[in-house]
């Protein structure tokens, strides 16, 4: 598996972004996920985005982090948002996610942030156990959807 850094805005991104945003429709039947995202939201060094390729080159997993500060939001000074933790289909149960996740974490520690956070739904239990089993715990709702009951937050200290 081959992990490239790429922009929010490249082809391979937004193919996988579509593709994310039409699994979220079908569990929550909202046409995706609404959150306001700008491709420089992912520039480093406030944050990266990265597409996981398989052996033929072809994207397969992608995740992105991007800084966030105390907002009116919820945030806190000094967090790492996750957003867009996505592996297709057939390529799942291989440790993809595992991966992105990990290389996340590194590399916004290296940017300086203290926290990693997130945001996900009671209708996807594999990100809720891939979450918990990396050892994230709940916390206080933040972001776009911090009202909404299906939605949960997780953090972890970085």
């Amino acid at each position: 598996m081959n992990i490239r850094r790429v922009r929010f805005d490249h082809p391979d991104a937004v193919k996988l972004n579509d593709e994310v945003q039409a699994e979220y429709h079908l569990r929550y039947g909202d046409g995706g996920d609404a959150t306001a995202l700008d491709a420089a939201d992912f520039d480093p060094p406030r944050g990266v985005y990265l597409i996981a390729y398989d052996e033929y080159d072809r994207p397969v997993a992608t995740g992105g982090w991007r800084s966030q500060d105390r907002n009116e939001e919820g945030n806190e000074d000094g967090d790492a948002e996750v957003k867009r933790m996505f592996v297709i289909e057939e390529m799942r149960g291989r440790g993809l996610a595992r991966r992105i996740l990990a290389a996340l974490e590194e590399d916004a520690r290296m940017a300086g942030r203290v926290r990693m956070v997130l945001e996900t739904g009671t209708k996807q239990p594999e990100a809720i156990a891939l979450y918990t089993s990396n050892g994230y715990e709940p916390c206080t709702k933040f972001g776009y959807y911090r009202h909404h009951e299906e939605s949960l937050c997780y953090a972890k200290r970085l």
